[in-house]
């Protein structure tokens, strides 16, 4: 008996019947089962148990001691058990308090994560949430070990082994300051090249982006004057100076402090994703708090 291995779980099963009923007969009625199939298994339980368990009496049949020990902790293992393989129970945003993990760029953050703060605030006020500095190389060790919950990443470049939904389509447009002189229209190409302009690095210190890659086709080249790891730098230094920058349209749109017009040429954007790990694709809290993110940001 010390061997669970040996045990068939129905017999526990059908002992919790036996130590409630003391009868065999009622027993197998109240497993939907043959009187001949309760008894073989009785025998089987006295066998593995090394006791009667059940003796003739004048009313059905009495419990032994060991029986009468066995009933309680039966009982609860089984309920415990029950508990443990039962369908999950509905998730209640009303009532839960757990506390998601984002991984988000700045970008990020302020394109995805922010619109959907105020969603998640009201429907799940007894949540917290955790936004995470993005770092490509470990978004999978992360999610995996349950340190995030999403990511948030460009479809080019995500890394393999992650579920995900594809939110939105990415462009770029030309910025700077609302009444720079160079932007009151669309910059003619060579006026373009002349403007000083500022990049987001990631990496820190590049001064060279798509932009520049798509320049570079038309053999030409454009000033780079500041080079920031930081998208919220970038707009910041927009407002306070006559730099211009190629950024991404969602990040600007509707910047009151902002001037924003069609840059002069063809610059690829990108495809923005949400990621998560297989692990917990099925999890209902989990279900939940992508839609929210899906309802936020992506347009019907």
């Amino acid at each position: 008996m010390h061997d669970l291995r040996r045990l068939d779980l129905n017999l526990l099963v059908t002992l919790d019947a036996l130590l409630a009923e003391h009868n065999v007969t009622r027993a197998a009625q109240r497993l939907h089962l043959s009187q001949p199939s309760v008894s073989v298994q009785l025998a089987r339980l006295r066998e593995l148990l090394g006791d009667p368990l059940l003796l003739p009496g004048p009313r059905g049949m009495r419990p032994t001691a060991r029986a009468d020990a066995l009933r309680e902790p039966l009982r609860a293992a089984l309920e415990a058990l029950g508990q443990a393989v039962a369908p999950p129970a509905p998730f209640d945003p009303a009532t839960a308090t757990r506390t998601w993990q984002l991984a988000a760029s700045d970008y990020a953050a302020s394109t995805i994560v922010l619109p959907t703060l105020a969603g998640l605030r009201t429907a799940a006020p007894g949540t917290r949430l955790a936004v995470r500095g993005l770092v490509p190389q470990q978004i999978v060790q992360q999610a995996e070990a349950g340190q995030i919950d999403l990511a948030f990443h460009t479809v080019e470049g995500a890394p393999e082994g992650m579920r995900q939904r594809i939110l939105f389509d990415e462009r770029y447009v030309l910025v700077g300051r609302a009444g720079h002189p160079g932007l009151k229209r669309r910059p003619t190409l060579a006026q373009f090249c002349r403007l000083d302009q500022v990049i987001v690095s990631p990496d820190g210190g590049g001064f060279h982006g798509p932009t520049d890659a798509a320049l570079a086709a038309l053999g030409l080249k454009r000033h780079v004057a500041l080079s920031v790891p930081h998208f919220l730098f970038v707009l910041s230094a927009l407002v306070r100076t006559d730099l211009v920058a190629m950024l991404p349209e969602r990040l600007v749109r509707g910047h009151p402090a902002l001037r924003v017009v069609p840059a002069p040429l063809a610059v690829p954007g990108y495809r923005m994703a949400m990621l998560w790990p297989e692990r917990v694709h099925r999890d209902l809290a989990h279900q939940w708090l992508r839609a929210q993110v899906v309802a936020a940001v992506v347009k019907p």
